[in-house]
């Protein structure tokens, strides 16, 4: 059961807000996603009708690897705010267009710690389990953006999102409040997934 907004406040948990722009989903395995009115999530799978819904490993290169791996990757979550400093720098990316579920605004997410709660909507909560890291198919997508996202002069390694498990399940759309909550100190740095 979630915690009340008064027992996060009272544990002395630093809580973070933002909103949610869009959400896309595919049933196939494609770099981009269609954007939709809501998604689904279900606690421990994923979104519903993604091709990444499931509790082992769904990305084609890493199932092959351990088809029974856990899947750590099940929402992938990117912040508007890159597709703005990508524009500056002569790409046009919009939601969906790099394989994310959730786009964010007004959050940081490649710089919250390893295992922060993002509260999404009414009821939906997905874990943060690591950073998404930028593969060949971005340059496919548009030419020279996979060096954009990779080694920027400050934050993070990368700048393609983030990856996220679904702790509790719920309908999320565009305009619902994101509420971060961080865990206990002695934060980690999200890994490359």
């Amino acid at each position: 059961m979630l915690e009340t907004e008064n027992q996060i406040h009272q544990n002395n948990h630093p809580v973070t807000e933002g909103s949610v722009v869009a959400v896309s989903v595919d049933g196939k395995h494609r770099f981009s996603k269609t954007p939709r009115l809501s998604i689904i999530l279900t606690k421990g799978h994923g979104i519903e009708g993604d091709a990444h819904y499931g509790p082992f490993v769904r990305h084609r290169y890493l199932a092959r690897r351990n088809p029974t791996a856990a899947n750590l990757r099940q929402v992938h979550l990117i912040p508007s705010e890159l597709f703005n400093a990508l524009r500056t720098r002569g790409f046009e990316v919009r939601p969906g267009n790099l394989g994310e579920n959730i786009t964010t605004m007004g959050l940081d997410l490649e710089c919250l710690p390893l295992g922060t709660m993002l509260r999404l909507g009414a009821s939906a909560t997905v874990r943060l389990t690591g950073l998404r890291t930028p593969c060949v198919l971005i340059d496919r997508f548009e030419g020279g953006l996979k060096d954009e996202l990779r080694n920027g002069p400050l934050g993070p390694r990368f700048r393609a999102g983030v990856m996220a498990v679904v702790s509790e399940g719920g309908e999320v759309s565009p305009g619902d409040s994101i509420r971060a909550v961080l865990p206990a100190p002695r934060h980690l740095a999200l890994p490359p997934l």
